[in-house]
């Protein structure tokens, strides 16, 4: 058979699912498979004519703003890391760059080598004595922890 020839089969819907040797009798899934055009093989939900993987449910979220609320907590990437979270980290690494940038820029260090990869969010390079002493006063003014 040819690849770009059109496959002629006759495609069979069961509405029926019988199961448990013809003791249990329920409603079979409507959904078809894209490649194989063969029918679901699970059970219709109750007063459904698809299964809860095919959108039997057709649940799109909560609509009121506590609902929401309780959608995003329970729902935080990986675990506790919440926009807050990812924020605090972003401005420590930030932090901890400019401070490497300090080092440079006050000759504490004779290592020319800097920290690779991409740099967070917040960062904001030093290059001269100027820009130390805004971070000094920066840090006086809004310390990071708190």
């Amino acid at each position: 058979m040819k690849y770009n020839q059109a496959m002629t089969t006759t495609l069979t819907f069961e509405k029926l699912l019988i199961t448990a040797g013809g003791k249990v009798v329920c409603m079979r899934c409507a959904a078809r498979s894209k490649r194989s055009q063969l029918q679901c093989g699970r059970p219709a939900m109750r007063g459904r004519t698809t299964c809860n993987f095919h959108s039997g449910k057709g649940n799109s979220g909560p609509k009121t703003p506590e609902g929401r609320a309780k959608s995003i907590a329970a729902h935080t990437t990986h675990g506790q890391a919440s926009h807050a979270a990812r924020d605090a980290h972003a401005r420590a690494s930030a932090r901890l760059l400019q401070l490497e940038d300090s080092m440079q820029v006050l000759r504490m260090t004779t290592d020319t080598r800097r920290s690779p990869g991409r740099k967070p969010r917040f960062y904001q390079p030093i290059t001269d004595l100027a820009g130390v002493l805004q971070m000094v006063l920066d840090d006086v003014l809004h310390p990071v922890g708190g």
